[in-house]
């Protein structure tokens, strides 16, 4: 599938006066509707966090999502319990996690949460699916309906669709067709992938079927360097289907995230920056009550970037974005999930070299 973005890819870019950069930048924001619009932004919960469509299922989620695998490195189990109930009833309702975190660990300690207090009713809870044959796919449902304490998903995602032939795998080997049968069985709302790997792999996954959500990495260095802001989200809202982003810090094993680390930019405006695309909700790293309440202020607070607040933060992260130093997780396989390394036969050896 061709790339429908009309700027030249960021794969090969050229050389450009900081006029024709910006232009450039410009262009690219009008094509791709870059910037949610101010009726979006204003539509809130009773605590004041605004929330989007969930593609076309007729959901609408907060436009920020509590990330799972941070919640389940929390080594306070009290302190994670907490951080998840302050996170509801301030309206943060969309609830991220994954099959593989922690062994399972993060999907137990949400679980457990949200078994208190009817706190399940007031999720839209979404977990990972690892799984590529019917087998798999069938006993990691079936996990994860345990460990998370309830009798359905509001969102089950096959998890790091990362390899070229892991699409075909789901299809081929049974793992969508037991998502499907979970589906009828009322197990399963909604179905959808991830990856974080190639626009390529996900533009092959969105062609193959009607999926409801699609996540991938939405970050300032993105829009340079394999981009899913270019190549991926403007297919999937022409299909309906809802754009999940995530590593919108470039990832990170802490919620303060490599690019503010590394000095690349603010996390404030890394963050404002992918909510600025066209996308349903950003999954964000939350371990502590403090990174809550930070990321609770950026979404409650949020208005779309202004063209020049782009343009700026654009013009500052180019120089460093477009050879990849900081999204290694796009072209190494050093972060991907142990699990799927595993799965695809890949040793230490592989990965390392």
């Amino acid at each position: 599938m061709a790339d429908s973005n009309p700027l030249p890819s960021p794969d090969n870019p050229q050389d450009q006066s900081r006029r024709e950069f910006l232009q450039t930048t410009l262009a690219a924001s009008a094509a791709l509707g870059l910037s949610a619009t101010a009726a979006e932004a204003e539509d809130a919960s009773s605590k004041g966090l605004p929330t989007r469509p969930l593609g076309k299922t007729g959901v609408r989620v907060s436009i920020i999502c509590l990330g799972g695998w941070h919640i389940g490195a929390v080594k306070d189990t009290d302190e994670a319990i907490k951080i998840m109930h302050a996170a509801l009833d301030e309206g943060l309702t969309f609830f991220d996690n994954a099959w593989d975190y922690h062994d399972g660990g993060s999907e137990e300690i949400m679980g457990k949460a949200l078994a208190m207090d009817g706190k399940r009713k007031q999720c839209f809870l979404m977990t990972k699916n690892c799984g590529r044959d019917a087998k798999t796919a069938r006993q990691h449902i079936e996990d994860s309906l345990r460990r998370l304490q309830t009798d359905h998903l509001d969102l089950m995602q096959f998890h790091e669709i990362n390899y070229d032939n892991d699409p075909d795998w789901i299809f081929d080997r049974g793992a969508l067709d037991e998502a499907l049968k979970a589906q009828k069985a009322g197990k399963v709302r909604f179905i959808g992938f991830t990856g974080h790997k190639s626009p390529h792999i996900h533009l092959n996954m969105l062609r193959k079927r009607a999926w409801d959500t699609v996540q991938m990495p939405i970050n300032v260095c993105d829009f340079f360097y394999r981009s899913f802001i270019h190549q991926v989200v403007p297919e999937a809202n022409k299909r309906g289907i809802g754009p999940i982003g995530m590593k919108s810090l470039g990832g990170g094993a802490d919620g303060k995230g490599r690019l503010p680390t590394e000095k690349v930019c603010k996390a404030e405006d890394a963050i404002r920056f992918a909510l600025s695309q066209d996308i349903a909700s950003l999954v964000v790293g939350i371990d502590s009550i403090k990174v809550l309440e930070q990321d609770l202020k950026i979404a409650r607070d949020f208005k779309p970037m202004s063209e020049s607040e782009r343009d700026k933060l654009l013009a500052q992260v180019k120089p460093v974005a477009g050879d990849g130093r900081h999204e290694r997780f796009k072209s190494t396989q050093f972060f991907d999930g142990p699990y799927h390394r595993k799965q695809h036969n890949l040793t230490d050896k592989d990965v390392t070299g």
